[in-house]
């Protein structure tokens, strides 16, 4: 069942005790570990479930191992993330590692993306894009809310319709990135 949740402040403090079990298994094999998607936009509502993406110089068995003995368990079936209109269409610019939490365990969306693809930095600039454009990140939830409702019981009619919106958004992020010269922040653990 998708529910939207108005925005929640333990989100973040949640995401800080993951990121840093995720940063203690992984080491230096997460060349970066990010808090990403709605959870990680101040104010933004947002499905219960956290983001993380960890940034790997390759996607490789160690990293697997590591997280599976963290308690994620990796979802073959998703292998990557759509290739949004304009942006390169190569398929290793788009693959990605999918991973959940242990059933019990809180949910948790654990993406595993190549340093310098294009599906690394997609969800970075969108997180901060929505971060300083309340009225897109506003626009959105209302998208999102929506989709909630008609599509409750079907994740992929949910995701199907919100990708292309997130598309859209994007034509503006990157505009915004182009004026003010945006760069990929630090690790956020």
């Amino acid at each position: 069942m998708i529910t939207i949740l108005p925005y929640q402040p333990a989100w973040p403090i949640e995401f800080e005790a993951l990121g840093a079990a995720v940063r203690q298994v992984l080491g230096g094999l997460a060349l970066r570990i990010n808090h990403i998607g709605s959870t990680a936009v101040p104010g933004l509502a947002a499905k219960d479930i956290i983001d993380i993406q960890v940034t790997v110089a390759q996607l490789d068995a160690p990293v697997e191992h590591a997280l599976n003995r963290a308690g994620y368990r990796r979802m073959a079936h998703i292998d990557r993330d759509h290739t949004p209109p304009g942006l390169p269409e190569s398929d290793e610019e788009w693959r990605k590692w999918f991973f959940e939490a242990a059933s019990g365990q809180r949910p948790v969306n654990l993406h595993v993306r190549v340093a310098g693809r294009a599906n690394q930095r997609y969800p970075l600039l969108f997180r901060d894009y929505l971060r300083t454009h309340n009225a897109v990140a506003q626009a959105y939830a209302q998208v999102k809310t929506a989709l909630s409702r008609y599509h409750a019981n079907d994740i992929y009619a949910y995701c199907d319709i919100k990708d292309p919106v997130c598309d859209v958004i994007m034509l503006s992020a990157e505009a915004w990135a182009t004026q003010t010269g945006w760069e990929p922040g630090p690790s956020d653990r």
